[in-house]
């Protein structure tokens, strides 16, 4: 590893970090070094890694904004923050939205993740700066004509990133984001044979022709999403603030 991407004696928070991209990203940045602290819902807790600091939170609930404000204080300083935690709604057109369903997704994809990254501030100015990345996605950028509510709520993501880096960039505090394409998560995987339960084609398949969509011939994988995470966490990407980085194979 070269000196640039050493983590080593670095704290990061990582949020959704039990499982799917958020562990993947966890335990990245823990191989590079960084002490870990992850935020999750208290199930999803149950077995990650021994040697990271866990923080039960949901994002959801109506104490969240306190959570973190303890989260963040109990910490003597951070330098990487990964918000990361959030949610993939049903498909649905914009004929058929359902008014709990956008409101409870969008407040957790948008308020979630800027409330995650504010609430972590003072900590990293207590590092004297830092790394944070917002977990965006391909649909930040490419629209989904069966996913309005998604789109819309990773649309957002990218102009919070966008404006936090403005925000934080005085204060040494980058913020990026990445945009990952299809990945072949549990989640992903779930949804998919519940599709195909309903008659829709088979899982298999589906992932067969994600992956000819795209220039190497392959979905990306969790690791992939993670190795990205790993340089803009790191002190290689020290010149790099305010982008979306595309993880997404070469989609064509």
């Amino acid at each position: 590893m070269s000196v640039a991407q050493d983590l080593s004696g670095r704290r990061a928070v990582v949020s959704g970090a039990g499982r799917g991209l958020g562990r993947a990203i966890a335990t990245r940045l823990a191989e590079a070094g960084a002490q870990i602290i992850a935020l999750d819902l208290p199930g999803a807790l149950s077995d990650v890694p021994a040697a990271w600091s866990r923080v039960p939170i949901d994002l959801l609930a109506e104490d969240a904004e306190t959570r973190l404000a303890e989260a963040a204080a109990a910490l003597p300083s951070v330098d990487i923050v990964v918000a990361n935690a959030g949610a993939v709604p049903p498909w649905r057109g914009v004929d058929d939205l359902d008014r709990a369903e956008w409101a409870q997704v969008m407040m957790l994809n948008t308020w979630g993740v800027a409330a995650t990254l504010g609430a972590f501030v003072p900590a990293f100015e207590r590092a004297g700066g830092g790394s944070a990345i917002l977990m965006a996605s391909i649909n930040g950028y490419r629209p989904h004509r069966g996913q309005v509510l998604y789109t819309a709520s990773k649309h957002a993501v990218v102009g919070i990133m966008r404006g936090a880096a403005l925000n934080l960039g005085p204060r040494g505090i980058r913020v990026n984001a990445l945009a990952p394409g299809p990945v072949a998560t549990d989640a992903l995987l779930g949804r998919l044979a519940g599709r195909h339960a309903d008659g829709g084609p088979a899982p298999k398949d589906v992932l067969e022709a994600m992956a000819k969509e795209t220039a190497l011939g392959r979905m990306v994988t969790e690791r992939d999403v993670a190795n990205a995470a790993h340089f803009l966490a790191s002190d290689a990407a020290s010149g790099i603030t305010g982008q979306l980085v595309p993880v997404e194979a070469g989609l064509v």
